[in-house]
């Protein structure tokens, strides 16, 4: 990857894609820490930092700490990924939509973006209203420290506030499409990595607090043994290793088609394979998995005391029941995605229909059926893979005792495969920049 880097960087027209691509991500950090007004920032951190098995932690892992500290960006690009999943899935089951996307060709394609985009700012202003409720709730239990309204009405802080957290989030959808569109790779994706990548060094500090608070007082709440630190790198490394590893991993079956004479010309006859990833699902099922097993510490927050009641016992983001709910959810929704992303049926179809078959199987039913088989297989793998990443943080915390790790299996996945997608852009864009006609 580094070389591949360093090489790009001696391209004139790459150079400027990366130093584009750069100073989007720097814009986007700065302004993970400009402030909302009417917000205290600090206090509010200090509150969600114990809120962590909700889905606000979720949240505030996909921005980079700015959704607990109540910045500009709080929101991040979360919006707009909701609104894509969103639309994906009316595409399948709204006839008209499916329609526009497969035939409406570039028009076909601009109105999808364009009604994504719509949908982005009506999800922002629904995030940012019940971020805002929410907020002002915390504020009656905290005595009135999270909210300083300075005599402003608090209709009207509300309607700043919900404001400046729909703008923030609509500047970062068109910063994202500006960055696919003049640096490398898909935006979208970057600054995804970019606000989970920012975590980093405060995952850092944490470990360095806990080896202080091991030296002082073993037994202390976030205490951690300096012996781990090496472990858990070794376990990092092992963890990325293995992503990769999968992330690149597919089924290949192999596709003859038959030779045939059109006019003075023969086609056909030639041997190739039908690619078919084992995780194709990405990280999706974990993202909505971890949003619908943390629903009831989520609703508990809402209450007041509700995160010590006895309810919240049995479904800790430690314990056993949120582990097995956790898992069957990452299950189900792999199948979900893997038969919306892949469709036997329709590809056995363009098989026959371009005279291809699968040695071995007739086209048509048969190949069709043999297809289901090999995605159900491969399917049952990849979701085993996706739930033995997310539980891994839960079952090395018991282990080791120590909750506040450095380990986030969704996190990783996402950085991992943001950091091979744009690996492979930039040697596309390379390889075509120094491809040599026939003539040279």
């Amino acid at each position: 990857m580094i070389t591949t880097i360093r090489n790009a960087w001696k391209i004139d027209d790459l150079r400027r894609k990366l130093l584009f691509t750069l100073f989007a991500l720097l814009v986007f950090r700065m302004g993970s820490v400009v402030p909302v007004p009417f917000i205290s920032s600090q206090a509010l951190s200090s509150y969600l930092s114990t809120q962590s098995g909700t889905i606000f932690g979720l949240l505030n892992a996909m921005s980079g700490d700015a959704f607990a500290q109540a910045t500009v960006f709080a929101l991040s690009i979360q919006p707009y990924i909701n609104s894509s999943i969103i639309i994906e899935l009316l595409c399948v089951a709204i006839p008209a939509l499916e329609r526009l996307k497969k035939e409406g060709g570039d028009e076909g394609q601009k109105k999808i973006a364009a009604i994504t985009r719509y949908t982005t700012v009506a999800i922002a202003i629904l995030q940012g209203f019940g971020y805002f409720t929410l907020i002002r709730n915390w504020n009656t239990q905290y005595s009135g420290t999270l909210l300083n309204t300075n005599g402003v009405p608090m209709w009207v802080a509300g309607v700043i506030i919900v404001t400046a957290f729909t703008a923030g989030s609509a500047f970062v959808m068109w910063l994202g499409e500006q960055i696919t569109e003049f640096g490398i790779g898909n935006g979208i994706s970057i600054i995804l990595f970019a606000g989970i990548v920012s975590r980093g060094p405060s995952m850092v500090w944490s470990m360095i607090r806990g080896v202080q608070t091991w030296s002082s007082d073993p037994k202390a709440d976030g205490a951690m043994h300096p012996v781990l630190i090496p472990l858990i790198i070794i376990g990092m490394l092992a963890l990325v290793i293995f992503i990769v590893f999968i992330t690149n991993s597919e089924r290949r079956i192999p596709v003859q088609y038959a030779k045939r004479v059109v006019g003075r010309k023969m086609y056909g006859g030639q041997s190739t394979h039908l690619p078919m990833k084992v995780n194709m699902s990405g990280v999706l099922p974990i993202i909505f998995a971890q949003a619908i097993a943390s629903l009831p510490a989520t609703i508990a927050a809402f209450i007041p005391g509700g995160m010590d009641s006895a309810f919240m016992k049995v479904f800790q983001t430690r314990g056993v029941v949120y582990a097995v709910v956790y898992f069957l959810l990452i299950v189900g929704f792999s199948y979900f995605y893997a038969s919306i992303q892949f469709n036997p049926v329709e590809v056995a179809n363009n098989l026959k229909n371009n005279g291809g078959f699968v040695p071995g199987f007739r086209p048509g039913r048969p190949t069709a059926e043999f297809l289901q088989k090999v995605l159900n297989k491969i399917t049952m793998f990849g979701a085993l893979y996706l739930a033995v990443i997310a539980l891994l943080p839960i079952i090395t915390g018991n282990i080791v005792g120590y909750s506040n790790l450095a380990i986030g299996g969704t996190s990783v996945i996402i950085v991992v495969g943001v950091a091979l997608e744009t690996v492979k852009a930039l040697e596309a864009q390379m390889l075509m920049r120094h491809y040599k006609g026939f003539l040279e």
